[in-house]
């Protein structure tokens, strides 16, 4: 529902006048109660809105001729916008905005009587609603219904009330003389209409059985087939719902609606198989096109629904949600130049067009781009246009923090910290996040003490968080206070029983310093139950086995790593492995592999100075 801004252009602040209101609100308590029922509920009146949508939907998903117009402006009544009027439309939108819904809407209610303008009475109708209050929502609605009656929304929100107090009669009643009264032109939209307020019922079967009765006299429609396979669908009954669906497309190949409906009905193989075969006969069923190309994705054929989404896209040149899609999908398959045209043209599209957008996701595949190509001041410029939406944009905040990281990796580390210091936090996490960000900006320049010194202050005032504790364990890790790094590490595990990372980092370090080596064991194999095939909590597990002497297991655990992921570290342990084996050529060809990739890794280097190796 819309409300009465074409009545007002400017905000007038008044105070209700107590004798005026009082008098209002006695003549209408008791019309607020006529015709309800007193088994209404306030989570009503979120269902009754609810069917109401569900059936409003219809006529837009169809994209038929409405089954009623819209009222005419001459259908209104004539009202001259006096002071009095419009004192009363703002110290009733005044009231609403301050919370007291009960004042607004008894002006509102007052005033509809009062003109006979149904416009009142729908802001009523949406005032009671928004506070849950369905005794005075169905009150409003009814005589908005009476003030206009050709109205078709009234009229389904109505039903949505009917439809909460389980008055299948009235509905049915309703809806068969809309059916007489109605062309053929005209019946796919009050059918589905029906079906779709049906299909918030409480009890499901009696609302499919009264479907069925409504339905009976037009068996010869496909629109009457149509709404039963949707009804079915909703019910669970997929074989029902195939049946009536393919009853719509005997008499009605082209149609859409029952071609998604055997779609969803089906498994997703021969969904994929029935849409493609349809859309060979019906290559311009957009909607079908758009289905089959989603539930490509889902079935991660990337290749496939990347030329369905071209398809749309040379259907629709201007179709910025293919344009987007199909950028998404060039990263996928690895054609950063096609997905960054591909978005940029999305953005120039998108920024054109008046309907409000979200242009975040792009920016930030965009940005994603940038950096894969090592442009981190075009990546910056990418996250820069990222707005905030007065703090509700949900990235926002991630966004700072890559920013931050991007400057510093750009040099200008100064310039990252300031950003860091003037981002707002909304919560705990992102302060902690915020103090995890800096102190790796710190250790990144070098100053590693003052990083030390950071999230020392950090444990300190956020005692229980594990991830804070355990970035400091590292830290004391990197400057050898082992003594410290293993209290702290041992209580990140007390405070987080599944962080296998804890349990990784001091099961290696026991082995890596060939220390408490049963213990190391059970640390890394506990990280390796909570991660199976985590590439570096392998490598610690074999690291572990090549230090007890259990040569087998060892060589075992670190191919396995290997192979999931060439790191450094871990070609610096396989290849010291293989050498103790008497391979020096396979450890020899491992090193140097990983020298070439990563010369500066610490490990690596230091295995390579102990065994006189130079790549």
């Amino acid at each position: 529902m819309k409300t009465l801004n074409n009545f007002v252009s400017t905000a007038i602040v008044a105070a209700l006048r107590p004798a005026a209101y009082l008098a209002c609100t006695a003549a209408l308590t008791a019309c607020a109660g006529l015709g309800t029922q007193a088994s209404l509920q306030p989570e009503d009146a979120h269902h009754a809105r609810d069917a109401a949508h569900a059936a409003l939907s219809a006529e837009k998903e169809v994209g038929a001729t409405p089954v009623t117009p819209a009222p005419a402006q001459d259908k209104l009544p004539e009202l001259s916008l006096s002071p009095e009027l419009l004192y009363k439309v703002m110290m009733a939108e005044v009231a609403y905005q301050r919370g007291s819904w009960q004042a607004a809407y008894v002006t509102l209610m007052s005033t509809a009587q009062e003109t006979r303008d149904p416009r009142f009475a729908s802001r009523s109708a949406e005032i009671a609603l928004s506070a849950k209050q369905p005794s005075e929502a169905l009150s409003a609605i009814r005589l908005w219904r009476e003030l206009a009656p050709e109205s078709n929304e009234a009229m389904q929100y109505y039903l949505g009330f009917m439809l909460m107090n389980n008055n299948l009669s009235e509905i049915r009643q309703v809806y068969t003389d809309r059916l007489k009264a109605a062309s053929p032109e005209q019946y796919q939209v009050i059918m589905l209409q029906a079906q779709r307020l049906l299909s918030r019922a409480r009890d499901k079967q009696a609302a499919m059985n009264m479907l069925e009765e409504l339905l009976a006299p037009y068996q010869n429609f496909p629109e009457a087939h149509l709404a039963l396979a949707q009804g079915a669908m909703v019910a669970g009954n997929k074989a029902r719902a195939l049946s009536e669906a393919q009853q719509v497309l005997s008499k009605k190949s082209d149609s859409q609606i029952a071609a998604l409906t055997i779609a969803q009905a089906s498994t997703q193989a021969d969904a994929v198989k029935f849409l493609n075969s349809f859309l060979k006969k019906n290559p311009q069923a957009r909607d079908v096109r758009l289905a089959l190309a989603s539930l490509l994705i889902d079935l991660k054929e990337y290749d496939k629904a990347y030329n369905e989404f071209a398809q749309l896209l040379r259907d629709k040149p201007d179709d910025t949600n293919a344009l987007y899609t199909l950028g998404v999908l060039s990263m996928e398959r690895n054609q950063p130049e096609q997905a960054e045209n591909y978005l940029k043209q999305y953005l120039k599209l998108a920024e054109d067009k008046p309907e409000d957008r979200d242009l975040s996701p792009a920016l930030l595949n965009l940005s994603r781009i940038a950096i894969e190509k090592k442009d981190y001041q075009q990546a910056l410029d990418w996250l820069s246009q990222i707005e905030s939406y007065d703090g509700k944009n949900p990235v926002w905040f991630n966004v700072q923090i890559r920013r931050a990281h991007l400057l510093a990796r750009t040099g200008n580390t100064d310039a990252a910290m300031q950003l860091l210091k003037t981002t707002s936090a909304a919560n705990e996490a992102e302060q902690v996040q915020l103090i995890q960000t800096e102190a790796q900006l710190l250790r990144d320049r070098g100053s590693v003490l003052e990083a030390g010194q950071l999230l020392r202050e950090g444990s300190k005032k956020f005692p229980d968080n594990a991830d804070l504790l355990y970035d400091y364990a590292m830290l004391l890790e990197s400057q050898q206070s082992l003594e410290e790094m293993e209290t702290s590490l041992r209580k990140v595990i007390a405070l987080a029983p599944e962080n296998q990372h804890a349990y990784n980092a001091l099961g290696y370090s026991f082995a890596d310093r060939n220390i408490k080596l049963d213990e190391a064991l059970t640390l890394v194999q506990k990280a390796n139950q909570l991660a199976p095939d985590d590439p570096y909590i392998l490598d610690s597990l074999g690291w572990v086995y090549f230090r007890l002497g259990k040569i087998n297991e060892a060589e075992k655990a670190l191919r396995r790593a290997y192979e999931i992921r060439n790191d450094a570290d871990i070609a610096a342990h396989l290849g010291e492995l293989l050498w103790s084996k008497g391979d020096q050529d396979a450890a020899k060809k491992i090193w140097r592999e990983a020298h070439r990739k990563d010369a500066g890794n610490t490990t690596l280097k230091g295995t390579l100075q102990r065994f006189q190796f130079k790549p």
